[in-house]
């Protein structure tokens, strides 16, 4: 299995704010998925790749104060202000690799949101982690589609900016539809009872949603777009972006979809 690649849109205090303002956005799409797939009350949970907790807290209102949850992430600084905003007992956080990790008491199930598309090795690392996992417990996976994300109607410097995106995430080894790939790579580890399901969300061209995230995003990405000669500093305008996109979005009264949020989830198989 190959090393633990870098997160490539870091941790500063304005990747800290984008994180914040996705989660937000998905958090409805997120409890759905989670739900369906099967956590409820009383669940031992491991969250992978945690970051600032907003899945584990998540989860741990699903598990309610009989279950429990344990975040893993390899980002000391974004584990701390997980644990900070920490107000219930039935959650805890951890530095570790998910590559790497072992508890001595095996989970009923594993959660992953966003994490996959980072990793080059996501089958690898998949059929590591299932070794947490109790046989028949529940493993759930969420992730981006990214190849749905438009304007409607087309707004230049939305394509443009989404274009930007994706190139720049691939330059670092990501797959930004990494969604679409869930279910085959949940049944390539030997993950029995598939099922997947995504939610798309529509940003109303009024709350400026959608300019908003996408220049997160890229404010966050541009060393890597730069970096590899996919767009120039010049070419982004990072200060003016996300205005220049908000103007042009409110000016067609265009929708921005966003990547629709994809969950697959499953069973290990049972000890036979």
């Amino acid at each position: 299995m190959s090393g633990a690649p870098g997160y490539v849109l870091g941790s500063d205090e304005a990747e800290i704010r984008r994180l914040d303002g996705q989660a937000a956005a998905i958090a409805l799409p997120t409890r759905l998925l989670l739900q369906t797939a099967g956590i409820g009350p009383g669940m031992r949970v491991l969250d992978l790749g945690t970051g600032l907790g907003h899945v584990a807290f998540a989860v741990a209102e699903l598990v309610g104060p009989e279950g429990s949850v344990l975040g893993i992430d390899q980002d000391e600084r974004l584990l701390g202000i997980a644990d900070s905003r920490r107000a219930a007992e039935n959650v805890a956080f951890a530095t570790a690799d998910v590559r790497s990790f072992h508890d001595p008491a095996p989970f009923d199930a594993i959660v992953a949101r966003l994490l996959f598309q980072h990793l080059p090795d996501a089958g690898d690392v998949l059929q590591c982690v299932l070794e947490a996992l109790r046989p028949g417990g529940l493993i759930a996976a969420i992730d981006y589609d990214g190849g749905t994300v438009r304007a409607e109607p087309p707004v230049p410097l939305v394509a443009t900016a989404i274009d930007w995106v994706e190139r720049g995430l691939r330059s670092a080894g990501a797959d930004p539809r990494v969604g679409a790939r869930l279910a085959p790579l949940l049944r390539a580890a030997g993950v029995e009872d598939v099922t997947t399901l995504g939610v798309e969300g529509y940003l109303q061209p009024e709350t400026g949603q959608g300019p908003a995230l996408l220049a997160g995003v890229i404010r966050s990405l541009a060393p890597q777009i730069v970096a590899h000669g996919i767009a120039s500093e010049r070419d982004l305008g990072i200060d003016s972006l996300e205005e220049r996109m908000r103007q042009q979005v409110t000016a067609a009264g265009a929708v921005v979809l966003a990547p629709c949020l994809v969950g697959a989830w499953g069973r290990r198989p049972a000890a036979r």
